[in-house]
């Protein structure tokens, strides 16, 4: 199957050209895929409680109501109704850490493929995204911020989403200055949790790279909304290859290191400390309770948005625990 991304960001240089490339090469064949069954990308969207009942065997754990059930001394869970309207909402790091991988290919590359063929898919017929973007660079003496975009239905506000995103991966402004603890997605979500008013369907798209703390406010988020975890990652955050001697620099904090690639000592001891941090993101996103999509620099986009509808359709059907990594 072809990569509709490999040289698509390199080549296109406007919002609307890589829209519409997209359009014609993505979502012509999601669309077929789908064949009009949107619940496979909204569990759970736009519900509202409509009753109480006793919990059954293959309930969906997050709907228990704990305050009957301490009543009652019987678990019970909510039970909602489903309104005709969905909603989605895009928390979309946009911290200098996603610009690595390879040129045409970075994370962020992949972060903005993947957020506009998932947002014109749902705007096509009808339903609203809404985005928060978290780190978003300005000048030299500026400090990095967020901003919200509200729910629209609308291919301009998916235009609005994507210009936004793809200005901030052009080359950055002449310094040198680090900006240490960039990226604090406890903020982002804390910013989410106020903004999001009814229960929506909540995709996080990030590499995960932030200061400690973000872990309870995901899982705040999730006992509300239906949240699925985009994690994205390149190859190199797992093993280096023998290139030799080379600089590598935090793109977030300036911090520069000379390190000799050579050495298969060093190579073992970053392979086993990349695989502890891969061990503990994906303990914490399982405890936090959301499913994990986990998009790779070296992924075709077809293909993951493919294994992403699976894993919802396996959701859907209750055949699987409350969390899972695709």
């Amino acid at each position: 199957m072809p990569d509709a991304t490999a040289p698509v960001l390199a080549a296109e240089r406007s919002a609307e050209s890589l829209l519409m490339r997209l359009e014609w090469r993505v979502l012509k064949v999601l669309d077929g895929l789908l064949q009009g069954d949107y619940r496979t990308l909204m569990r759970g969207a736009g519900m509202d409680l409509a009753d109480l009942r006793e919990y059954q065997t293959h309930d969906d754990v997050r709907h228990i109501d704990w305050n009957v059930t301490a009543r009652l001394d019987t678990p019970h869970v909510r039970v909602f109704t489903e309104d005709r309207e969905m909603s989605a909402w895009f928390l979309l790091d946009a911290s200098p850490s996603v610009n690595f991988g390879p040129p045409g290919r970075t994370k962020r590359d992949q972060l903005i493929c993947f957020t506009a063929v998932l947002a014109r898919l749902l705007t096509r017929r009808g339903n609203r995204v809404g985005a928060v973007l978290h780190g978003l660079q300005g000048d030299a003496s500026s400090a990095a911020k967020d901003l919200v975009l509200p729910a629209k239905s609308t291919r301009t506000h998916v235009l609005r989403m994507l210009h936004l995103l793809m200005a901030q991966g052009k080359t950055p402004p002449k310094h040198t200055a680090p900006r240490p603890g960039t990226t604090q997605l406890q903020h982002l979500l804390a910013l989410a949790q106020q903004s999001i008013a009814r229960r929506a369907s909540v995709f996080v798209v990030s590499d995960f790279m932030s200061e400690p703390g973000w872990e309870k406010p995901l899982a705040r988020l999730a006992q509300r909304h239906d949240v699925v975890a985009v994690r994205l990652l390149d190859p190199l955050e797992l093993a280096l290859p023998n290139i030799g001697l080379v600089w590598l620099r935090d793109a977030e904090t300036g911090e520069r290191l000379h390190v000799d690639t050579r050495s298969a000592g060093f190579r073992r001891r970053y392979a086993r400390l990349a695989a502890e941090r891969e061990s503990q993101l994906r303990d914490s996103l399982a405890r936090a309770g959301v499913d994990t999509l986990e998009l790779s620099t070296d992924d075709n986009l077809l293909d993951s948005m493919v294994r992403f509808m699976e894993m919802r359709g396996v959701r859907l059907r209750g055949q699987r625990p409350a969390a899972r990594t695709a």
